[in-house]
Formats: structure tokens, C-alpha cells, sequence
């Protein structure tokens, strides 16, 4: 795996897809990522960004979840190519 590929989400762009590979939160808030489709392996488009970068809308398994920068910034993941 190319380490150039590996990616926050938080900085990810407006359209890019990231394939989640690590997941650097405990407890509560990392099982309801798990829950809402933040896992592993899993694919998440970058779908709006606010216009100060907090939060940043996503879309995994068809849904579109917001995050702030907080949790995105410990979701990492490898840019997929378009």
C-alpha cells in the first residue's frame, strides 16, 4: 500500500472516495461510527464541507452523516483513484 494514499478524512475533498483503514476512536463514539458504517475496508465519499471545514458531510452505505473535524481527523483511509 502507498503511504502518499493514505489519507485523513477531514482531508479529503468534495467528491473524493477514501476506503477506510484505520479507526482511531474509543469507546461510545467509535461504536456508533462502527453502527452508522464507519468500518474498516468500508467506502466514504466526501459530500460537503462547511465553509469553515467543521462539520464535513459524508455519505457511507447510501446514508450521509456529518462528523466534526474532531472524529474525522482519527478516521484514516486510502484516496481512491476516479
Amino acid at each position: 500500500m502507498d503511504k502518499s494514499n493514505i489519507i485523513k478524512l477531514s482531508n479529503g475533498k468534495k467528491g473524493e472516495t477514501v476506503k477506510i483503514t484505520q479507526i482511531s476512536i474509543d469507546g461510545v463514539m467509535r461504536r456508533r461510527l462502527l453502527d452508522l458504517g464507519f468500518v474498516p475496508g468500508a467506502t466514504v465519499e466526501v459530500i460537503r464541507k462547511s465553509p469553515l471545514g467543521d462539520p464535513i458531510a459524508f455519505r457511507v452505505s447510501q446514508t450521509v452523516i456529518a462528523l466534526r473535524k474532531e472524529e474525522s481527523d482519527r478516521i484514516e483511509g486510502v484516496l481512491m483513484q476516479s
